[in-house]
């Protein structure tokens, strides 16, 4: 049996994809939100070391061709392909599932990266607020359209994988408003309160996937750490953070109070997810540090009632039932 290494806090995407660089070999990877200076590049970055494809998404494709230089720069023997992918639209969402399926390659992990930045009140052009509509109605969707490609990957040695890349922040919500979901309103919107419901759903998305699955495909959420990047810089964003203590009066990282990571060390845990073998018998898990650690979720995000009620009703929001 294989004797895999023990991660950690400082553990970096590399090392991970090093550690189980026999587990990616041959394996077809989509990831969303691959742009420059995240830890969606920076795991397809690693992933592309040792994978058959990396498949790398975004809504812009100039800012796409940019992250597939890089590493293409850095692996020159990487297979990387782009596809734009516009997850706040969910006719977008279902032009580029048609381009997925179309793919002569099978599907064997997807990770559900993208995230729109913390900022005021957004309404997508089907009417849902946008944090929810990008981190959850559209990758929902997307998972939805292409699940028999990811399920032909299937074999006896091998199920195929969903990832969703959550956050502990989730811990200062109260969950997902199912109401909210359905009828955006702005009157009750909160920019903070948007993001933190929308990782409670990545969360939940991955419980009750896995449940329905029922050891047809394997899916897991994680908190990646707490990371500066670009992400952390939006106007708007930076009230929420420094409300939630994360940053000081200036907009700087608090590292007083706070642990921050690098990105290479942020996007670790998202490689573990994708390719750890010692999980496979934990799907619906929640990972930090690379590590399972479902333990420290709030209950609103791991109660199977609410999973199952987000489900019903993001079914409702697409106008399509979700069956595996």
């Amino acid at each position: 049996m294989t004797d895999y290494p023990i991660f950690s806090f400082e553990t970096t995407a590399d090392e991970v994809a090093t550690a189980f660089s026999s587990e990616i070999k041959g394996k077809n990877v989509l990831i969303t939100g691959t742009s420059l200076n995240g830890i969606g590049f920076e795991a397809a970055l690693a992933i592309s070391k040792y994978a058959n494809l990396v498949i790398i998404t975004g809504y812009n494709d100039e800012r796409l061709k940019l992250s597939e230089d890089a590493i293409k720069k850095e692996v020159p023997g990487a297979n990387v392909r782009r596809l734009v992918l516009d997850l706040s639209s969910l006719a977008a969402v279902r032009q580029a599932a048609v381009e997925i399926n179309a793919y002569t390659e099978s599907l064997h992990v997807v990770v559900h990266n993208a995230a729109a930045p913390i900022a005021r009140y957004k309404r997508t052009v089907d009417g849902l607020e946008n944090q929810i509509a990008v981190a959850h109605v559209g990758p929902f969707l997307l998972t939805k359209l292409i699940l028999p490609k990811v399920l032909a990957s299937t074999s006896e040695t091998y199920t195929p994988r969903v990832v969703f890349v959550a956050s502990s922040a989730h811990k200062y919500g109260q969950g997902v408003n199912l109401e909210l979901l359905k009828t955006p309103d702005e009157s009750k919107h909160h920019p903070g309160y948007a993001y933190l419901q929308a990782k409670s759903a990545n969360i939940l998305t991955a419980i009750e996937l896995a449940r329905r699955a029922n050891g047809k495909l394997l899916a897991f959420s994680l908190h990646p750490g707490i990371i500066d990047t670009n992400f952390n810089q939006k106007d708007d964003a930076i009230p929420v953070l420094q409300s939630l203590k994360l940053l000081d009066a200036n907009g700087k990282p608090n590292t007083v109070d706070f642990k921050w990571k690098t990105i290479p060390q942020g996007a670790a845990t998202t490689v573990a997810a994708a390719f750890d073998p010692r999980i496979t018998a934990d799907s619906g898990a929640y990972l930090d540090d690379s590590k399972i650690a479902t333990q420290t979720v709030s209950p609103h995000s791991t109660d199977p009632a609410n999973a199952e009620r987000l489900w019903t009703a993001t079914e409702e929001v697409i106008g399509e039932k979700f069956e595996l």
